[in-house]
């Protein structure tokens, strides 16, 4: 489980979005050495999930539905990577941007 923080600068968040890069890096490794005894390894990238704990944010959120039909489409498909929603998506097409978004967040972010 990972976080479109790893490509959204918010310095309250640093040492969690550190953690969640970390965890992407770790999750691409793992997916380099796995594969070859047939194990995937998918990761699920997202913003705010409409959950209990995020209840008191008042911020676009995705459905805890559709994130989990989105991960098991991947599994079935044999994808490495899920955008679970649309500001995600944005954020990491924006990576070989000249101007990427963890530099410039693209507007509403």
């Amino acid at each position: 489980m990972l976080s479109d923080i790893v490509w959204l600068p918010r310095p309250i968040l640093a040492p969690y979005a550190a953690s969640k890069a970390a965890a992407w890096s770790y999750t691409n490794q793992l997916r380099f050495h796995l594969r070859e005894r047939g194990v995937q390894v998918l990761g699920l990238h997202v913003g705010f999930v409409d959950t209990d704990l995020t209840s008191g944010i008042d911020v676009p959120k995705a459905s805890p539905e559709d994130v989990v039909r989105q991960t098991y489409d991947a599994l079935v498909a044999g994808k490495s990577e899920v955008m679970a929603d649309k500001g995600t998506a944005v954020l990491k097409g924006t990576l070989a941007a000249e101007e990427p978004g963890y530099i410039t967040p693209p507007q509403g972010f």
